[in-house]
Formats: C-alpha cells, structure tokens, sequence
C-alpha cells in the first residue's frame, strides 16, 4: 500500500520537470512541484488529470498514432521528389557550362563522335 502511491508520486514529480512550460495548464510548473510534493497522494492524480495539455504534438490520439506520423515523414533520398529535384538543380549549372564550352571551341557537346588519335 506504501509502494503504490510512492512510485505514483515520483511519477507525477519527473514528469512535471519534463514538462515545457507551455504544457502546463492552470498553474505555473513551480505550483505543480509543490502540489505534488505536499499533497502526496492527491497531487499526483491532480497532475495527471488536469495539470498537463495531453494532445500529442502529431494531432493523433496516443504515442501510436505520433509513431505512425512520424514514419511517413522520412523517407529515403530515392523515393523523395524534394531530393531528385535538387540533384537535377544541381547538375544543370554542369551541363550548362559544358555546352558554353563546346560553343566556344566549336563542337557539340552532344556529338558522340569518337575522338580522332
């Protein structure tokens, strides 16, 4: 019976030092230390039910749904459109300068004509 409302307790306590202050509702951070600690056995409850914003930052319901989001936001750099069209951004600059070269000196850059030895 001591154990239960113990590990409760230290439960609540790291919990409420983890939290931003952005998360913390009604009262300051401080306030929710306090009341945790003094109160032992309803401050923990209190904090769990009303003192912290318990929407997950992805907009689902639970850690699930916000594992799931999170999967889909990373993808490989092959199947990532963002990442093909900077590497085709990247190399037109090259290939411009390639055909102001054969310009210059005459030839073509798409000629494939074997080199004369």
């Amino acid at each position: 019976m001591f154990l239960v409302p113990l590990a409760l307790t230290i439960y609540a306590f790291i919990d409420c030092l983890n939290t931003s202050d952005e998360e913390t509702k009604h009262l300051p951070k401080i306030a929710w230390v306090f009341i945790i600690l003094l109160f032992w056995i309803v401050g923990p409850v209190v904090w769990l039910i009303a003192g912290k914003d318990r929407r997950s930052a992805a907009g689902g319901s639970g850690p699930g749904s916000w594992q799931r989001n999170r999967r889909q936001q990373w993808v490989a750099p092959d199947d990532n459109p963002d990442f093909l069209k900077s590497l085709k951004d990247d190399r037109k600059p090259e290939a411009e300068t390639e055909e102001e070269r054969g310009r210059r000196d005459g030839t073509n850059p798409d000629d494939k004509a074997p080199p004369a030895s």
